[in-house]
């Protein structure tokens, strides 16, 4: 008989969890608590149009990337339709203080040559610089699909140093150091803690290839759940877990809200470690390990506005735009909170299946501090009152004046506009302060933010964002960690690596 395994989370953690093992023999069942499965993949419409909810540029999708790879070995590439961002610029950085842009080439040496056509007396420290992003990067096993040891205590010094110290070792001119950080709202850069593999990955990942999806990216998640179903599994909408029933540290059954019971040999938890703990009897762990979970600080979260353009008004932008009000200010986007806020943010504009000239949407995302919504953290979604809408739309006029700073008639162009919050992230994700990244990993303190996929429950596993590497590559990558707890180490990676063999 299969053995029967239970997720927790239907998000990008849950689904490639649940996708590898169904492929590899198990009976699986996902429950998700929102309308929609995908977690962060998910998709809305409004107006007509499709908006995605979080996984907007993806990385690793190029042939013998990591998530071409991933993606080949679960036979799911023909369902999926991405395109390949500009070459000639992957992403753009404008500064309002000199009305200045630079633009980000694809591949080691674009990359390199671009920045040294701005900066040329930087060319020889940038190449050395983006070599040692490379060097820091191979030093991750699984980042290449490599069987190895991705010990903490088995890597360099530079490895763990803060990611600002790092640029700043390399790079002399203060406006290059502060370049080379715009990617900080990939991950949730903190100055002097956010260490320089985190940085370095990340940065690897898209200057070897971005692309995004056309039509959004409900279809990867769609594509993950029919794997599941199709050996034999189940992935349930609406199904809010509010109870695990653990006894003499084995889980005997999880309850949801509308009262149902399920059960399975072992359970994979994709949620917020510290959402879990609210949901489980608290002899089920050491009270250590609540401690623990609860004192690792949180990436921060952001605020995201959505336009729908009038037709045929705004050019579609094929590459990522970042905006920066001046340089010096790229690692303090999460703790300003001032009237000139915001200081910068990230915008694109969506792909549709049938792209031309012309963009349809635009998603804006600027950095913002769960503090900023304090005051309605005890409010629902649809339920947080008149005085929250007139603040949304003050935060809305805010991030448009910034718009029109880079196009003067940005507001003609809109037809409608609308946001999010961080409370929205917060409840549609599960996810403590409305956390984009999950816990924060921090250089000055390496093991309190490491949380390993064992837990002292034998039969209950972690995995997503918050256990190893997060994003659209990361998750998975951690997805194979937690698989391979229940396989056996290397047994996902040697076949991953079989069925791309040329």
């Amino acid at each position: 008989m299969k053995k029967k395994i239970l997720i927790i989370g239907g998000g990008l953690g849950g689904l490639f969890t649940g996708a590898i093992l169904a492929k590899e023999g198990y009976t699986v069942t996902v429950l998700e608590k929102n309308p929609i499965i995908g977690g962060g993949l998910q998709t809305f419409k409004y107006h007509g149009e499709v908006f995605e909810t979080g996984m907007h540029v993806l990385g690793g999708f190029q042939k013998g990337g990591a998530l071409y790879k991933i993606c080949n070995y679960l036979d799911i590439l023909k369902q999926l339709d991405i395109r390949t961002e500009d070459s000639n610029s992957f992403a753009s950085i404008t500064y309002l203080s000199d009305h200045k842009t630079y633009c980000m080439g694809s591949g080691k040496k674009h990359f390199i040559n671009n920045l040294a056509l701005e900066f040329p007396e930087e060319k020889e420290n940038l190449s050395i610089y983006v070599n040692e992003l490379y060097n820091l990067a191979n030093e991750v096993d699984l980042f290449y699909l490599r069987k190895g040891n991705d010990h903490l205590f088995s890597h360099s010094e530079r490895f763990f140093w803060a990611t600002d110290e790092l640029i700043a070792y390399y790079i002399k001119d203060t406006r290059l150091r502060d370049l080379l950080a715009f990617m900080n709202p990939m991950y949730g850069g903190v100055a002097h803690h956010t260490p320089a593999y985190i940085h370095a990955l990340i940065n690897v990942l898209y200057i070897e290839s971005s692309s995004r999806f056309n039509g959004g990216s409900q279809q990867l998640a769609d594509a993950l759940e029919d794997i599941i179903r199709s050996k034999g599994g189940e992935v349930l909408a609406n199904k809010t877990v509010v109870e695990i029933k653990i006894e003499e540290r084995l889980v005997q059954c999880v309850k949801t809200a509308d009262s149902c019971e399920y059960n399975a040999d072992h359970y994979i938890s994709a949620i917020h470690p510290c959402s879990l703990l609210k949901i489980v009897d608290k002899k089920a762990f050491p009270k250590s390990y609540y401690e623990r979970l609860n004192e690792i600080p949180n990436t921060y979260s952001a605020f995201t506005v959505y336009i729908i353009f009038k037709k045929r008004c705004f050019p579609f932008i094929n590459h990522t735009c970042y905006l920066q009000q001046d340089y010096g200010q790229v690692w303090t986007h999460g703790d300003y909170e001032g009237s000139d806020w915001p200081r910068g943010f990230m915008f694109f504009t969506p792909a549709k299946k049938r792209q031309d000239n012309f963009a349809d949407k635009m998603i804006i995302n600027s950095i913002m501090s769960f503090s900023r919504v304090k005051k309605w953290e005890n409010t629902t979604v649809g339920r947080r009152g008149s005085d929250y809408e007139i603040w949304k739309q003050q935060q809305i006029e805010k991030v448009l004046d910034r718009m029109t700073d880079i196009y003067p008639n940005f507001r003609k162009y809109i037809d409608v506009s609308f946001a999010s919050s961080p409370l929205t992230i917060r409840d549609y994700y599960n996810v403590k302060d409305g956390s984009l990244y999950g816990f924060r990993k921090d250089c000055q303190n390496m093991a309190l933010s490491q949380v390993p996929i064992y837990t002292k429950v034998r039969n209950l596993l972690l995995t997503g964002q918050n256990i190893n590497l997060h994003g659209i590559c990361g998750v998975p990558l951690t997805a194979i960690n937690t698989t391979e707890a229940l396989l056996g180490e290397n047994v996902v990676i040697n076949k991953i690596n079989s069925a791309n063999e040329i």
